[in-house]
This record gives structure tokens, sequence and C-alpha cells, in this order.
């Protein structure tokens, strides 16, 4: 599932080292633009529903926590 959500994410933004970034949101490497087409993504391709409540810089800094919000959302 990793090798997928990396996929999407290089889809969206291929400037970004997702693989070490850990301040996507944070330290603004990506903006609220490439957030949604994220979040759209990730809910079309792995057919999960990602809350508003859900889009918060913990869950969005990092490959890792992406994939770990992914991961639930799979799990619920």
């Amino acid at each position: 599932m990793r090798e997928e959500v990396l996929e999407i994410l290089e889809g969206i933004c291929p400037d970004i080292d997702f693989e070490t970034e850990t301040e996507l949101i944070d330290g603004g490497a990506i903006d609220s633009f490439a957030v949604i087409q994220i979040m759209t993504e990730l809910m079309d391709h792995f057919n999960i529903f990602i809350d508003a409540d859900d889009i918060e810089p913990e869950n969005l800094n990092s490959l890792d926590s992406i994939c770990e919000m992914v991961r639930s959302k799979m799990e619920s």
C-alpha cells in the first residue's frame, strides 16, 4: 500500500521527495490545492472516505503519516 500512496503523491507533486520529507504541511511543501488533490486521489484509489476533520498536519506531514491515515480508514 505504501508504494501505491507514494505513486499517487508523486503523480500530484513530482518535485517533492516524499521518502524523506517530514513537514509536508508544516513546512509548506504542499499547498491546500495539492492537499485536496491528494485526498481525492486517495479516496478514489482506496475506496475510503476522508473526513474534513482528518485533513490535519499530523495526518499529512509525511508519507508514513499519510499511509497510517489510509490504513486506519481502510480498517474502519
